[in-house]
């Protein structure tokens, strides 16, 4: 048994407090060791030692650029002789040098020369004689045989307390590392008055912190980079304004005209044209209008659009807007997907409003939410809306030439891959993003990742092909990294895929006009059934009237033998009293 006391001290009687002071250190006992008791421990590795005091670390990231590496060759050809010399005779071809080379613009030609090459040959360029000149196509066997995937980079979360949906995505134009994103609350009547305006530009490199803020005067419901000068932006409000932001003049917008003048509804589509000047762009809106417009004079915008299908100019039957679509290949051509479900093919050339509107395409049950022609071949162009994706071709107008099966969440939004024609991605309610490669398969996506709980609202494609983000209804914007098959040029891709489009084209094109050969046979069989149908009414009539003549006619010679048999009768009587009344005279006088 173990006894255990426990003695106990007042603090005071401790005696005097001390008091610590800092000074040189002082020896006062030195052990040598004894080397024999060292055989007495038993050596462990690792050994962990926990010191409790130790200096303060914090945490600090850097990341250094990325070196981009480019293979360039050269083609030494011969060549640049006058007509008057053959290159082939080797008397003309020293002649002519010589003459050319006693010439003092030659020497002087030749000496500034020198300092251009010599400026070349010191940039470090070297020639790799290991270097492997024909394993590309090992690389592409390689690549194939990867299996689809892609991976989360970053993510970048609103820093206000009252997350807003991610309306809007735009990358930078130069290599893509930056993104801005456009913050808003499209729910009706769901907007706080704590909500904060501000949207932001992300760097790709640190998604901890945004670069910059933007400030509008209304929440911005879109926010397009200037594919011409990277400091510009423009954006369409919530309020349906327009203005244009100068990074390198703060977040506050540089010009913005009166709400009189923009759109009535908010703007949810704003896209740069291309222009000599790169101050032009062009809007749309749920209020019917397509606005053009110029950053250098914002007081009115250029030119106006109504979108009446009905060609009669009239905004209180305009279609809303709800996605833009412009090609630089076709300057004077755009598009415009509505609420209604149509889409509206536009020709700036058109003098009048209602030339402007060439025609319509009708697929959709629901708002076109995502509208834009494929960057490889652009007659066929790729709508989302509803349940579905469909790409169309501009030569067919009743039908698509390519869609999906309907899904069970809605979709949201989609755009083609920049470097792949047959590659597209899309977006749905349920927080999965869609990859679909028409050359793999048609029926369902080659991959499907699920990115988050909440629905997703936007996707943009980095000019690479290679990132994408998407903004969900929570604010969060996710970056995904694809594997290389999605973004790497495949062999005879281009063609395949314009084979594919010109062979579904084909078949919807016979369909269209079986269809329309049918609707001509049943058109003229109703007109037939009808003019039969007037000939019998016509044929029942004229029967109709002679029965009633020869009844009106039976009835009439009834009616006249009725009359004389009556008369008869009457005159039968009148003789038979006659005689009555002779044979009582000869009975009275007989």
């Amino acid at each position: 048994m173990e006894i255990v006391y426990v003695y106990t001290k007042i603090r005071s009687e401790f005696g005097r407090q001390c008091n610590f002071s800092d000074r040189p250190a002082e020896l006062h006992v030195d052990i040598i060791p004894d080397p024999t008791l060292a055989d007495n421990f038993i050596e462990k590795n690792p050994v962990d030692v926990f010191v409790q005091v130790s200096n303060d670390m914090s945490e600090h990231e850097i990341n250094t650029e990325r070196f981009e590496t480019e293979t360039r060759g050269i083609n030494h050809v011969e060549g640049g002789w006058p007509k008057d010399i053959n290159a082939n005779d080797l008397e003309h071809t020293i002649r002519y040098r010589k003459k050319v080379e006693k010439d003092e613009n030659y020497v002087y030609t030749i000496m500034q020369l020198g300092g251009l090459m010599e400026h070349c040959i010191k940039q470090n360029n070297a020639i790799n004689i290991y270097e492997e000149y024909f394993e590309r196509e090992e690389e592409f066997t390689d690549r194939i045989e990867e299996p689809p995937s892609a991976k989360t980079i970053n993510v970048f979360s609103d820093p206000n307390e009252i997350k807003r949906t991610v309306s809007h995505l735009s990358w930078h134009p130069d290599q893509g590392k930056k993104l801005a994103i456009s913050y808003c609350c499209l729910e009706f009547q769901k907007a706080s008055e704590d909500m904060s305006f501000d949207s932001y530009i992300w760097d790709m490199e640190n998604p901890n912190k945004h670069e910059m803020v933007i400030k509008p005067i209304s929440p911005l419901v879109c926010l397009e980079y200037n594919p011409k000068d990277s400091h510009i932006l423009a954006g369409g409000c919530y309020n349906g304004q327009i203005g244009y932001w100068d990074t390198r003049k703060g977040g506050q917008a540089v010009e913005m005209p009166a709400v009189e003048l923009g759109h009535r509804d908010p703007v949810y589509k704003i896209i740069w044209l291309q222009s000599k000047t790169g101050t032009d762009c062009f809007s749309t809106s749920t209020d019917g209008q397509v606005l053009w417009w110029d950053i250098r004079k914002m007081t009115e915008p250029v030119e106006r659009l109504i979108l009446d299908i009905t060609k009669k100019d009239d905004l209180d039957i305009a279609c809303g807007g709800i996605s833009l679509e412009f090609e630089t290949t076709m300057p004077t051509k755009f598009m415009v997907g509505t609420e209604q479900g149509f889409i509206i093919l536009g020709n700036r050339k058109g003098k009048l409003p209602a030339e402007k509107i060439v025609s319509t395409f009708t697929g959709h049950h629901g708002p076109v939410y995502a509208l834009q022609r494929n960057p490889f071949y652009p007659k066929n162009f790729l709508t989302v809306g509803d349940w579905t994706t469909r790409i169309w071709s501009e030569e067919i107008r009743e039908s698509s030439i390519i869609w999906t099966k309907y899904h069970m969440s809605y979709l949201t939004d989609g755009c083609w891959s920049p470097v792949r024609p047959a590659v597209f991605f899309t977006t749905k309610m349920d927080g999965t993003v869609d990859t679909w490669d028409l050359s793999f398969k048609h029926s369902e996506p080659t991959l499907s990742v699920k990115v988050c709980d909440e629905a997703l609202y936007s996707l943009r494609v980095q000019d690479n092909g290679r990132f994408l983000a998407c903004g969900s209804h929570l604010g969060t914007t996710t970056l995904l990294e694809f594997s290389s098959g999605f973004y790497a040029h495949q062999k005879n891709e281009k063609g395949l895929v314009n084979a594919m489009f010109e062979r579904e084209t084909k078949r919807e094109k016979i369909l269209e006009a079986r269809q329309r050969e049918m609707r001509i046979k049943e058109r003229a069989k109703s007109e037939q059934g009808k003019v039969e149908e007037h000939k019998v009414e016509d044929e029942e009539d004229t029967i109709e009237y002679k029965i009633a003549h020869a009844e009106s006619a039976f009835f009439e010679s009834i009616e006249q033998e009725r009359d004389r048999f009556e008369l008869e009768v009457e005159k039968s009587d009148i003789a038979k009293e006659l005689t009555l009344s002779e044979d009582e005279e000869e009975t009275d006088n007989y």
